[in-house]
């Protein structure tokens, strides 16, 4: 393993410790629901016609375009699986990157979905801007 990706586990490693250490707070919704919910709730003084969700502005989202999806505890096939996600699932992107490359792309998503695992970016396409690097 190049001193790269070391340094880039490393990294993502401290900001997965820095992130469980203010999760918490963020189990409590603007609307007082302190049950966590699942995030989303429409706001009738919303003009724009949102869709509700309360989105964290450090993440951001993709969308799944594998059949199955093996998300993992490191950027590379060879690491444990944490979880599955399927064709068609949003998920959360917290940060990008680099790792073994799958099918052309090198890159790997850091996803925050219920537990923290890596996603071959090859197999989620992004919602919006592209994922900041870890």
């Amino acid at each position: 393993m190049s001193l790269r990706s070391r340094l880039s586990i490393a990294t993502a490693a401290g900001l997965l410790a820095a992130a469980a250490a203010v999760t918490p707070a963020a189990a409590t919704h603007d609307d007082g629901d302190p049950s966590g919910g699942n995030g989303n709730h429409h706001d009738q003084n919303d003009p724009s016609g949102g869709n509700g969700n309360d989105h964290d502005p450090r993440l951001y989202e993709g969308v799944v375009t594998a059949n199955t999806l093996a998300l993992r505890s490191a950027p590379n096939r060879g690491s444990q699986i944490i979880r599955h996600a399927h064709k068609g699932d949003i998920v959360s992107i917290y940060c990008k990157t680099g790792g073994e490359t799958v099918d052309g792309n090198p890159l790997w998503y850091l996803l925050t979905d219920g537990t923290w695992a890596w996603g071959a970016a090859r197999y989620i396409d992004n919602i919006g801007p592209a994922p900041r690097w870890c």
